[in-house]
């Protein structure tokens, strides 16, 4: 049984830094896909960052210059080092995977990824 588990989220005051982690286990073949998406309450989940095994990024464009996404193959691990927070960068945060690969990274959507994680909280305060 697939599982993704995220790690790193918490409290951080505007203008820090923190680094989510995303370890997949359970799976014997390597995902060609990984990536975050973010949830706040009452909202759809939206994109924050995407990344095939081949190293083709998508950024959604409120996190652009300031978020950096990257993975292990190897170890099926997903990483996002997020910079310069803002309160509006509070949400959840699911670290997404899946296997099949049919387009580019800008047209994948929450629905094109069968694997989540559970989560983790990501609070910027001013």
């Amino acid at each position: 049984q697939v599982q993704l588990v995220e790690s790193g989220g918490g409290l951080v005051q505007a203008g820090g830094s923190l680094r989510l982690s995303c370890v997949a286990s359970g799976s014997i073949f390597s995902f060609n896909a990984m990536g975050w998406y973010r949830q706040t309450l009452g909202q759809q989940r939206e994109l924050v960052a995407v990344i095939t095994s081949g190293g083709s990024t998508n950024y959604a464009d409120s996190v652009k210059g300031r978020f950096t996404i990257s993975r292990a193959n190897a170890k099926n691990a997903v990483y996002l080092q997020m910079n310069s927070l803002k309160p509006e960068d509070t949400a959840v945060y699911y670290c997404a995977a899946k296997y099949t690969i049919l387009t580019a990274p800008n047209y994948y959507t929450a629905a094109d990824f069968p694997f989540w994680g559970q989560g983790a909280q990501v609070t910027v305060f001013s």
